[in-house]
């Protein structure tokens, strides 16, 4: 609004200016051409009339050509100025009074929510896990024009900066739940600072970018603060590292000896080209598969006839030893580790922190990057064959790509695929949206950083929702039973309804993991679902 009134005030300026200097040279001409000398003020009124086109001049008609020449660029000037005016002046003045403004104070009644300061892709998993839990949220956004782009997208946002007093107490941080710091690592310690100096009960969660400054936003007085790279980097590697034993990962503990877990279906496998149906899962190891990935897309309850291959992840639940079991099935019937069989492409902090994870599992492997470095085998670019195949991608058994460019991930990946059309091609993306592009260029398993960081951000603020993985939308939750009771399972008929398994029920102490149809559910029960999230929401809606 600053500018457009210096504008508006420049242009009235420059307007009088002009409007008296054709007035002086229209008055000096009437007299010396037309020989009929005048007042000043009618010819100033001939010349506002000329430009407003309120008229085209009381003297008229003149009977010199110097006059008339004057009177035509008059009339143009007139013009001109008039059509400038629109763009420049009254167009500008629309749009301000049209536009859509994100406010600079929350609600009085806004409590028990999250404060995010600064909008990033972590936010939006974030937000979309907020929401699913019915938590409220503020963003707090520095910058006006995102701000007011993200209120009109439909988020709750305010106008402040959130390194200030004045903008965390406008979030009304006092009454928050929890403070969210997803800027610059410099950024993100002033942000709590701030918030330890507004209320110093408040919950504080910082997200570093480089893991060797997490000691300065605990100094800072972070109660968490989260490497959501590192993580990225463990979950890359646990891909490859789960080949070399059948000890089972990452797992939710349910009920005594009952954990709920996810399983990559890896390539060689005997389960690969089979259908669920004809799998014999159910039949060898008793387990319950309650949903599954397939190239990235969750799917629950899964379809019996849909066909698994190295890009399935099956989420399941059951007893440790049926899980064992299974993950042998998953397992690659012949997988001998020998040199240069997993390439790692890119050695910045996800490529170090896989390094690391597979030589702590004794899993031989070259490392490829544009820079020489502490660690890197071979230098070279990933898109470029030539210093593909010197890596040894084509003899591969898998590649990682921890790439921090989605566009040089896509293209890799359609290079590696082209090299080895067998070779296992597990890659990182930085956004989710580019996830399905990868997976289309060939990749068999991508974890996108935005989804991590998001999901280890609402596992930390929600303090009832057990994640089975950070990379994945799938949540076990626990849940009262007061909209079911003295319903059976059947009858609920809940993992139609809503894509949520019922995977226990908790009651009087005890933990029911044997569900059948005809199992009922007694009013004070706790439910224990698992589903994505969407489901989740479905499921509270409904019941």
């Amino acid at each position: 609004m600053d500018t457009w009134l210096r504008r508006t005030l420049l242009y009235i300026v420059a307007l009088g200016g002009i409007i008296l200097g054709y007035a002086f040279a229209y008055d000096y001409g009437m007299a010396v051409f037309e020989n009929n000398p005048q007042p000043f003020l009618r010819s100033l009124r001939v010349v506002v009339e000329t430009f407003t086109t309120t008229g085209y001049g009381s003297d008229a008609p003149w009977s010199t050509t110097e006059m008339r020449l004057l009177v035509i660029v008059m009339d143009i000037t007139g013009v001109v100025l008039i059509f400038l005016a629109l763009p420049v002046l009254l167009f500008p003045l629309f749009e301000e009074a049209m536009e859509t403004k994100a406010p600079n104070t929350v609600e009085n009644s806004l409590s028990d929510h999250v404060v995010i300061c600064q909008f990033s892709p972590r936010g939006e998993t974030l937000v979309t896990e907020l929401d699913t839990w019915d938590v409220d949220y503020v963003i707090v956004e520095p910058d006006r024009d995102r701000a007011n782009a993200l209120y009109e997208d439909g988020y709750y946002v305010i106008h402040a900066d959130p390194q200030s007093v004045d903008g965390l107490e406008r979030a009304h941080l006092s009454s928050a739940r929890a403070v969210v710091a997803d800027a610059s690592d410099q950024v993100n310690t002033s942000i709590i600072l701030t918030a330890r100096e507004v209320d110093e009960s408040v919950q504080t969660v910082s997200v570093v970018k480089e893991p060797d400054r997490a000691k300065y936003h605990d100094l800072a007085g972070a109660d968490a603060v989260l490497s959501p790279r590192g993580l990225l980097g463990e979950s890359l590697a646990s891909k490859v590292t789960t080949g070399v034993s059948t000890t089972l990962g990452d797992s939710i503990e349910i009920g005594e000896d009952f954990d709920i877990a996810e399983l990559p279906i890896h390539r060689g496998s005997d389960l690969v080209g089979t259908t669920l149906a004809d799998s014999g899962i159910r039949e060898e190891t008793g387990v319950n598969v309650i949903g599954a990935w397939f190239r990235g897309q969750f799917v629950s309850p899964p379809d019996p006839d849909a066909e698994l291959d190295g890009s399935t992840v099956l989420l399941v639940s059951g007893t440790e030893r049926q899980l064992e079991r299974l993950k042998e099935m998953t397992l690659s019937s012949v997988r001998g580790f020998r040199r240069g069989e997993t390439v790692i492409i890119g050695a910045g902090e996800v490529g170090q922190t896989i390094t690391s994870a597979l030589t702590n599992a004794g899993v031989p492997h070259t490392v490829l990057d544009q820079t020489d470095g502490t660690g890197v085998d071979v230098v070279g670019d990933a898109t470029e064959p030539d210093d593909l195949r010197h890596a040894g991608v084509s003899a591969a058994r898998t590649v990682i790509l921890a790439l921090s460019e989605d566009t040089d991930t896509e293209f890799a990946t359609l290079v590696i695929r082209d090299l080895n059309p067998d070779v296992e091609i597990i890659a990182r993306a930085e956004e989710s949206e580019n996830v399905q592009k990868m997976y289309r260029a060939g990749a068999d398993y991508v974890l996108a950083l935005s989804t991590v960081s998001g999901r280890m951000l609402a596992s930390t603020i929600l303090e009832d929702e057990d994640v089975i993985s950070m990379d994945q939308q799938v949540e076990v939750i626990r849940v009262a039973a007061d909209g079911l009771g003295n319903t059976t399972i059947g009858e609920a008929d809940i993992r139609s309804r809503t894509g949520c398994t019922v995977v226990a029920i908790e009651r009087d102490g005890a933990v029911i993991t044997d569900l059948g149809p005809d199992v009922t559910i007694e009013p004070t029960d706790k439910l224990v679902i698992a589903g994505t999230d969407d489901g989740v929401t479905r499921f509270k809606s409904t019941f």
